[in-house]
């Protein structure tokens, strides 16, 4: 890497995973849109679920100007964002067995309802046993990860029991193409790479899937619970509207 300019390289790397997704993940993107369509046309509810930072992908499309109405956050407490301390609590929880299971199991997620999963790594417990879980409850799984992570001689063991990872346990998986490690730029003097590149690209991913999922109604004659910024005049009125509609199936306002 040149001595200078390493927010150019940054963004540069940036761009060329978010080309890589644009070329390489059309069909998956396609498919997730299209079951999300699915399940909003059937009268059932979306949720999305991350751990520490793959968290920030999920949060960033709740209660969200231009994104779903529809579209809940699933939480587990402890392990949304880095709002723990210590913030090191937040990765040992996503090691525990069982934990996914019972905040499913409370959550107001049911069959017929879909579930996407945000996980970089998709190795630890947590994400498995909720994909799995949710599977078993007749719950769609849209899964969010980084393949690098469970194929090739250099990708790391499973941390579930079964030796799995999220991505087995999916109906439909995006890579978000993210290197193992999830650091793109190195530099003379320092020791290990860095700035990490996955909230960008996991956030494109979900942002073009519900983009997709919003079309897909669209095109089916069915008018996609959109919101509007709260800062455009109408936008809290045309909100409202919404939320009176779909006030069923959102589960932020309660």
């Amino acid at each position: 890497m040149s001595e200078s300019r390493p927010a150019e390289q940054f963004l540069d790397a940036s761009i060329g995973l978010l080309t890589r997704i644009r070329d390489e993940e059309t069909g998956n993107i396609a498919a997730a849109g299209t079951l999300l369509a699915d399940t909003v046309a059937a009268g059932g509810r979306l949720f999305a679920f991350g751990a520490g930072h793959s968290g920030l992908a999920a949060q960033d499309v709740v209660y969200r100007a231009g994104g779903l109405a529809l579209m809940n956050l699933l939480s587990v407490p402890g392990t949304v964002g880095i709002d723990v301390m210590p913030a090191t609590l937040g990765s040992a929880l996503e090691r525990v067995d069982g934990l996914a299971a019972a905040v499913l199991e409370a959550s107001p997620a049911r069959s017929g309802d879909a579930l996407i999963i945000i996980s970089l790594s998709g190795r630890n417990a947590l994400p498995v046993e909720m994909a799995l879980s949710a599977r078993a409850a007749g719950i769609k799984v849209i899964g969010v990860t980084s393949l690098s992570y469970a194929t090739g001689p250099d990708a790391p063991t499973s941390r579930h029991a079964s030796g799995s990872y999220l991505r087995d346990h999916c109906d439909v998986v995006l890579d978000s193409k993210i290197a193992i490690g999830d650091a793109e730029l190195t530099h003379e003097g320092v020791d290990t790479p860095f700035a990490p590149a996955s909230t960008v690209t996991a956030s494109a991913l979900m942002q073009a899937t519900l983009a997709t999922c919003a079309a897909t109604l669209a095109d089916r004659g069915i008018q996609p619970p959109l919101l509007r910024s709260g800062n455009v005049d109408g936008g809290l009125e045309w909100n409202a509207r919404v939320f009176e509609e779909y006030g069923d199936r959102i589960y932020y306002r309660r």
